[in-house]
Parts: structure tokens; C-alpha cells; sequence
């Protein structure tokens, strides 16, 4: 199945070359001084919608026309974009289910790449009504619904990743790094290169749906998830990539913190100039849990998406700085008398900075609450800064890790 696979894929990446380049494998400085190993990042954030999902689209699109002229699918990002951008290039209808909660960028996006081609259905605040919905209107119409993983040709698509890392680099590499939701992508990868190198599967820790199916022996529902890290929060793996992917080792699945992945977002932002979406990032923040096993090897990580609002910028910056200890929330219970303000100012070190404070007097209370956020330039800046908190006498609940009470007043 391997050899049959690997030439239907390294056809279906022949094809896609009369409609887009190869996206670039290239070779990063930074990482690989870092991890002492040879660190390749392929730049699937380059591609014409900025994501891997329009090689799927592509090859399960090709293979239907021209017995299907109208192609349906349900989605809120980079799935939808992938197919707007097909149905324009291959001049068939398409009709695109997107919950209405979907920020009006992404919509915009898929409109732009599907032109007069496309119609955008908004249709249920959740993702299961929307899809439920698509799949209704695709048997009604008689249309052919494009799975964003869970369909044979869209893994034969997605596997042209692999096939062009193998193309550029000459061989397969000693190590691939991919991020993992439904699993396109990874099953593709796994079934073009097989044995030739070694995995490792990045999940996000709100969304461990690999996990859970490699310990059930089958696809498992995770529900519910986070979904900050929209490409790859999927609830349950798809069953044709799981049937792919069942023997991969636990060990080699790997899943990261939310705030984590934000690290690897700001970093790549600020000192490479590369735009990533939080599961584009994911394989690249993973290289420290490996670091072990890539020492001196050939390791390619897969950044499979750069639609990323800079609306969230200020989230993931937040995020990132919570993760590496640089910021902190607490609620302080300040005595409500001249000179208690200045008292609890006086605590903090050089380097710490206040970024939020709310407080609100209620006369008829001997305290007042306030809220403080506060950021420094080291994590072990604030032990020292809590125990002179400590010694005066103030009282304080530090919230920073409270899930609950951040979605209210972070």
C-alpha cells in the first residue's frame, strides 16, 4: 500500500503545481543552534491561502469533477479557505457552512478567494449545527461534501507535504514534528514516508484527540475542548486517519499548554518576522520536549498555518508572559487608610511593573479590593516581591492560574 500510496501523492503534487509552487522548505538558524541538530521548517504559512488545506481541497476536488459540479463543506477557517480558493480555480459552485459566531475576517477570506463561485451560509452558533446543517443541504442538492480530513483523496493531497520536504531535502529527514487535529496531515506524512524517519505528534493539551483514540484502540470523542488553537481543536479524530495512524507509539504523541504554544507565536513574531496561527506554531514549540532524540539529526517541523487576526496579538502576548512565569494576576485586600496605597507600592522591585490595577472604595468596608496585574523581566522576581508582600501584612489571592475567574476580569 506504501509504494501505491507514495505514487499517487508524488502525482497529486505534479498536479498542484499547474496551480500553486511548492511552499518553502527552509532552513532556520535560530532553532538549529538552539537544539544542536539541522532544523528545516516547512512553510506550509506560504501557501496561497496560508494554510496546507487547499492540497486536500485540491486532490479531493480533481478526483469528483466532472461527475460533481457543487461541492459542499462546514467550516470557520482554513478548511473553508482552501476550498473557496479550489472552486474558483476549478470554476465549480461551492456552498460553505460556517457557524455565525465566525469572526468576520475569516469570512471575509473565504469570500475573497471563492469570488462569484462561492456562497457562505452562516448557520449555528456551534460547529455541530453548522456541520449537521452542510451535510443536510449537500444530500438535498445532491452536492459532494469535502471532509476537512476524513476522506482518502484529502489525505493523498495533504500528503504532497511530504512529498515536497523529500524533493527539497533530497531524502526524507531523520525527523518529522506535526501538529496534530483531525489527522490529514499526519496520516498523509505517516503513509508517504513509513518507516524512513521518526514522529512526533503535537496536540494541544485542551484537545488530545490522538491520545485518547491510540488508548481506546479507536476514535474517541473528547468533547468538550479548548479551542484557542482553532487549527487543530477537533473533538474526535477523523476514523480513515485514525485506521493511519493506530500504530504509532504513545510516547511519540506529545501535548502542549495553550499559553505554551503562545511562546513559540511571540517568538517567531518578534525575532524571525514569521506569522504563525497557534497550531502552526505547535511543532516548533515541541522541539524542547525532544530535544533529546533530534541532537544532530535532520528535523523537519511542519508550520502548517499562518491565518493568524492580530486582534489576538494582545491575547497571545498575555498568554505567553502568564506561561513563563513573567506575569502574574492577584487580588489584594487593601485597608482602606492614608498611606495604604504607598505601603504596598513600596514592596515592589525595580523591576516589576504594574500593568492593571482596578480598585473600588466602598465606604462602609474597612478594605477595598483591587485587582493588580503585574509584569516583570524574571520569573524569579516574584517570590521575592510575594514574601515582601508577606512580611507587611497584606492579604492577596493570586488568580493568574484561575481559568474561571480570567475569562471575567483578565
Amino acid at each position: 500500500m506504501t509504494e501505491n500510496f507514495q505514487a499517487m501523492a508524488t502525482l497529486a503534487t505534479a498536479k498542484m503545481r499547474q496551480v500553486f509552487p511548492a511552499t518553502p522548505l527552509l532552513r532556520n538558524e535560530l532553532l538549529s543552534a538552539r537544539f544542536g541538530a539541522d532544523i528545516w521548517l516547512k512553510r506550509e504559512d506560504l501557501s496561497p491561502v496560508r494554510s496546507y488545506k487547499l492540497r486536500g481541497a485540491f486532490n479531493a476536488m480533481r478526483k469528483a469533477i466532472p461527475e460533481h459540479r457543487l461541492f459542499v463543506c462546514a467550516s470557520a477557517g482554513n478548511h473553508a479557505q482552501g476550498v473557496a480558493f479550489m472552486c474558483r480555480h476549478f470554476d465549480v459552485r461551492g456552498v460553505i457552512f460556517m457557524p455565525v459566531t465566525t469572526p468576520e475576517q475569516k469570512i471575509l477570506k473565504t469570500r475573497m478567494f471563492g469570488g462569484d463561485s462561492v456562497e457562505v451560509r452562516l448557520v449555528g452558533d456551534y460547529f455541530d449545527k453548522t456541520l449537521t446543517a452542510a451535510q443536510a443541504f449537500c444530500a438535498q442538492e445532491g452536492g459532494h461534501f469535502l471532509s476537512p480530513f476524513d476522506d482518502e483523496d484529502v489525505i493523498e493531497g495533504q500528503a504532497s507535504v511530504a512529498v515536497e520536504i523529500e524533493q527539497e531535502l533530497g531524502r526524507a529527514p531523520d525527523h518529522v514534528i506535526l501538529p496534530v487535529g483531525g489527522g490529514g496531515l499526519s496520516a498523509g506524512t505517516v503513509s508517504y514516508f513509513g518507516s524512513e524517519c521518526a514522529y512526533t505528534f503535537v496536540e494541544p493539551s485542551g484537545a488530545k484527540s490522538l491520545a485518547a483514540a491510540l488508548a481506546e484502540g479507536k476514535p474517541v470523542d473528547v468533547s468538550p475542548i479548548n479551542s484557542f488553537v482553532d487549527g487543530a481543536a477537533v473533538a474526535r479524530i477523523g476514523a480513515r486517519t485514525f485506521a493511519r495512524l493506530a500504530n504509532v507509539l504513545p510516547d511519540d504523541v506529545i501535548d502542549l499548554a495553550e499559553d505554551r504554544i503562545c511562546q513559540t507565536i511571540v517568538e517567531m513574531l518578534n525575532v524571525e518576522g514569521i506569522v504563525l496561527e497557534p497550531a502552526g506554531a505547535m511543532a516548533i514549540e515541541a522541539l524542547a520536549d525532544v530535544a533529546g532524540r533530534i541532537r544532530g539529526k535532520t528535523v523537519v517541523c511542519i508550520a502548517s498555518g499562518g491565518n493568524f487576526d492580530f486582534e489576538r496579538l494582545p491575547e497571545v502576548k498575555e498568554r505567553a508572559q502568564r506561561y513563563a512565569g513573567l506575569k502574574k494576576y492577584f487580588i489584594l485586600r487593601l485597608p482602606q487608610r492614608p498611606g495604604a496605597l504607598r505601603d504596598f507600592l513600596d514592596r515592589l522591585g525595580p523591576a516589576d511593573n504594574i500593568t492593571r490595577f482596578e480598585y473600588m472604595k466602598k465606604s462602609a468596608r474597612n478594605f477595598g479590593s483591587v485587582l493588580i496585574g503585574i509584569e516583570t523581566d524574571r520569573p524569579e522576581n516574584f517570590p521575592a516581591m510575594f514574601q515582601r508582600i508577606d512580611e507587611a501584612g497584606f492579604n492577596y489571592t493570586d488568580i493568574t492560574n484561575d481559568e474561571t475567574l480570567a475569562q471575567f476580569v483578565i
